[in-house]
């Protein structure tokens, strides 16, 4: 009845906040007109509004074009619902003017030589930027001939949306030969107000991709039935040994964008059998921005337990030739709650949590543009994330008869606390005409480390036998090196080539605990005995060689292929194991190698619809430490299977972009001789795998207040462990269940949006009740989620409630546990409120 009151007092709050901020429509500023004018520089872009005001704004480029976000804003102009202007000044061929989405205009202005430049000045009449043409304008410049004449842009025509993960240059996503999702910063600062944790918002929002574990772990969600490779502004956070751990490695506050490339791919190396997430961080803005955001979070079903808050400060701006961006922050995350009011172990799965837990994340940022063509920047982040929990799981449920969920034991004493610490620094630098190619290169440097909960271990002779702590500690840098130069003068085809290299230290110990002082406190006291080496010290070096050919064969064709060549090498010191530490194993160095190819096409069957079919090859280098730290006492390293898994991805799509509807669908089967599939926590299978699928996607806006979308996926997999042609389902860590989500939003007055949104888990059970670790049954289940915006005042009022009908269900993760101590329930009902101020 507490949380039904709660729950009602909370609509009526929301309902009452919205009212009171309709006079004030800040938020969303209605663009009535675009004028054009000329300069000394070359033209004056204004875009009338009806108060004179001037939203924010966010730059990017490709090719010869600028393009420019207005956010918070709407294109009302009188007679048509796009701007275009055809050859306004010297040097500059086209602006454009359209309705990104619902909340959002971008411009486009095109140059004929290179990239105009814009700065926002001040204007009465709302916001409007002064454009500089790439070559001088002047009288006595020599006319040029006009280029030819363009039909004018469609009525409602979108934006074009670009992408630089799966080709490592920009392109326009209706280019790509491939499946890809850009979640934007708009969104995230939307699933912000429901989870601080990257794999809930992924999770909710990709196609292809398994739904969350709610742990810090992504054992268990894959993309497209296999690992994901994770890169931050295109540095890698894996590590050789395989934590699991790579998406809760930043704040999603830290976020300008996630581009993710679903299906295999070799064109950042090593990792990608199932696709590419590529974590862009924020960018710089052309104007002085302060943004101050408070919040507060806890579960309806017990909130007193459960508080939790957000305290973040982000300031950006742009003087002279350089630029800066400082985004920092601290979260607080208190005890998770399921639907029953029953408290949820803080390490819900035997692999790490976030909940009763503390994250710092510090993103620092400086640029300089040297001029317009070169420019280096940069990047520090730095994140730390320790769990402090007063609770463990309650081992005793194991022994109770049937199906028990996952309870905790108040009283846990632990010195050192689970967690997670990223240090990343990344220095890039750019030059886009270096006789006559673009040059990008890139340095960095990553220190990792990652502690789990203890274990006890005692009733397993291969670990020792001992009650520990494991730990991954991993080194790396490297750089990247490509140069993409033009192979035509109209640049209908480029190649891109270049090379990759890192150098990686990573080793896996163990702190190592008293059983009497553990017995004696019923498995709550850890008394820290010793440090043991479980996985030894790793040296891991990669040098990748690319190179990457488009082809714009016409107007409505265009290839796109390329070929890598990784060669690899590992070295292990001799080393002993838990189980033998007396037994010195030789050590040895290890080399493998590989070359990978991709090839793919884009058909334009009308100027609304596009099909695609994709070949490409992904690898992902064996988990040797794993395979180490379980070494017998006669093994050699020389024995490894160390050859890389190469997986073959097979991928056709069409998709469509309408007025008001967008859509797509595209249909997968990947191949691998050499799978990575765990059998059990501690054994990997390399045998032959097959996983094949379709993903199907859908948004619409039926009015200017109303958006909705829908997605699907459906996977299916097999593995042949005998080597003999019989297939058997892959496990449930590897095959999620089906997945749809949707969503409907509406702006249900000037300064108020409203979203609802669904996914539904279904069922998987292809073992015949099968209670194996990663084969038990898996049941369906159904949640809903709700976010309101509201501006009031100067700031803007945040409203988010987590499993808005309290259901009480269990991720698909925790149904495929062995055991019932880590059969833990999802969260129930929970409630985020924040306010943000812009200054």
């Amino acid at each position: 009845m507490k949380q039904q009151y709660l729950f009602s007092a909370l609509l009526a709050t929301s309902t009452v906040s919205g009212l009171a901020a309709q006079p004030a429509s800040a938020q969303v500023n209605q663009v009535t007109g675009v004028q054009i004018n000329p300069s000394e520089r070359g033209i004056e872009l204004i875009l009338e509004t009806a108060d004179g005001a001037a939203p924010q704004t966010f730059e990017t480029t490709y090719g010869e074009t600028l393009a420019i976000d207005v956010a918070n804003a709407q294109l009302r102009l009188p007679e048509e619902e796009t701007f275009r202007s055809q050859n306004p000044a010297p040097g500059i061929e086209l602006v454009t003017v359209t309705q990104q989405n619902p909340s959002s205009i971008r411009v486009t202005v095109t140059g004929t030589g290179s990239v105009p430049s814009a700065e926002v000045i001040s204007n009465a009449e709302g916001l409007a930027f002064s454009v500089t043409s790439p070559s001088p304008v002047s009288e006595t410049q020599p006319e040029r001939p006009a280029p030819e004449a363009q039909p004018p842009a469609a009525q409602g025509e979108e934006p074009i949306e670009l992408v630089v993960t799966a080709t490592r240059t920009q392109e326009q996503e209706e280019e790509l030969p491939r499946s890809t999702t850009v979640i934007n910063r708009q969104q995230i600062e939307e699933q912000r107000n429901l989870t601080s944790n990257l794999q809930d918002i992924l999770g909710q929002l990709v196609p292809g991709l398994a739904t969350s574990t709610q742990s810090s772990s992504t054992f268990g969600q894959t993309l497209r039935g296999r690992d994901a490779q994770v890169l931050i502004d295109g540095v890698p956070q894996s590590t050789s040994r395989n934590a699991f751990r790579d998406l809760r490695t930043i704040a999603p506050a830290a976020i300008e964008r996630v581009e993710v490339v679903r299906g295999s791919s070799a064109i950042y190396g090593n990792g990608a059998t199932g696709g590419i997430i590529n974590i862009i961080t924020r960018k710089p803005t052309d104007e002085p921005l302060a943004i101050t955001t408070v919040g507060v979070n806890g579960s309806l079903t017990n909130f007193d337990d459960s508080i939790g808050y957000e305290l973040r400060q982000f300031v950006s701006g742009t003087e002279g030739k350089f630029d800066y961006v400082l985004n920092a922050g601290v979260t607080s995350t208190g005890s998770f709650f399921d639907a029953e009011g029953d408290r949820i172990p803080p390490d819900p799965n035997a692999q790490g949590g976030f909940a009763d837990a503390e994250t710092i994340n510090f993103l620092g940022k400086i640029g300089v543009d040297f001029d317009e063509q070169q420019r280096l920047q940069l990047t520090f982040n730095r994140f730390d994330d320790r769990q402090y929990p007063d609770y463990a799981t309650d081992p005793s449920v194991d022994e109770i008869p049937g199906r028990q969920k996952a309870r905790t034991r108040e009283g846990l004493s632990l010195d050192e606390p689970p967690g997670n610490k990223n240090t990343l620094l990344n220095l890039e630098y750019n030059n886009e005409d270096l006789f006559g190619s673009d040059v990008q290169a890139q340095l960095y440097y990553r220190d990792y480390l990652t502690r789990f909960f203890p274990f006890d271990g005692r009733e397993f002779p291969s670990l020792g036998n001992l009650i520990y702590q494991s730990r991954v500690e991993s080194e790396k840098f490297g750089g990247r090196l490509q140069i993409e130069t033009p192979l035509s003068d109209q640049e209908t085809a480029r190649l891109l080539w270049g090379v990759d290299y890192f150098n990686e230290d990573t080793v896996q110990p163990v702190t190592t605990f008293d059983a009497e002082t553990f017995d004696a406190s019923g498995g709550l006291d850890f008394e820290r005995t010793g440090e043991r080496i479980w996985t030894p010290p790793l040296k891991l070096n990669s040098l990748g060689l690319f190179a990457q050919l488009s082809w714009d064969v016409s107007d409505r064709l265009l290839v796109r292929g390329g070929v890598r060549y990784e060669n690899a090498g590992v070295s292990v010191d001799d080393f002993t194991t838990l189980a033998n530490p007396d037994e010195v194993i030789q050590g040895g160095d290890l080399d493998f190698d590989a070359t990978l190819f991709n090839i793919g096409t884009v058909y334009s069957l009308t100027d609304e619809v596009g099909v695609f079919a994709n070949f490409a090859q992904g690898f992902s280098l064996a988990d040797i430490g794993l395979v180490l730290r379980n070494a017998p006492p006669t093994f050699s390293v020389e024995t490894l299977r160390p050859e890389p898994q190469k997986v073959n991805n097979y991928e056709i799509g069409i998709r469509g972009q309408w007025d008001a509807v967008e859509a797509s669908l595209s249909t997968f089967y990947n191949q691998s001789e050499l799978g990575t599939t765990f059998s059990a926590p501690n054994t990997v299978v390399r045998a032959p795998e097959r996983v094949y699928g379709i993903e199907v996607a859908v948004d619409a806006q039926p009015s200017d207040n109303w958006q909705l979308g829908s997605s699907l996926t459906l996977l299916g997999g097999e593995i042949d462990q005998g080597d003999d042609g019989d297939y058997d389902p892959l496990d449930g860590f590897r095959i999620p269940p089906l997945k749809v989500t949707a969503y409907v939003e509406n702006e249900t007055s000037p300064g108020w949006r409203n979203r609802l949104q669904a996914l539904f888990s279904g069922s998987r059970d292809v073992f015949d009740d099968s209670t194996a670790f990663g084969k038990r049954p898996v049941e369906s289940y159904f949640i809903v989620d709700y976010i309101s915006s509201i501006e009031i005042g100067s700031g803007t009022l945040q409203i988010g409630i987590e499993n808005l009908f309290n259901n009480q269900y269990f991720p698909v993760v925790s149904q495929l546990q062995s055991n019932d101590s880590t059969y833990a329930a999802a969260r129930g009902r929970r409630l985020s409120i924040k306010y943000s101020l812009e200054w």
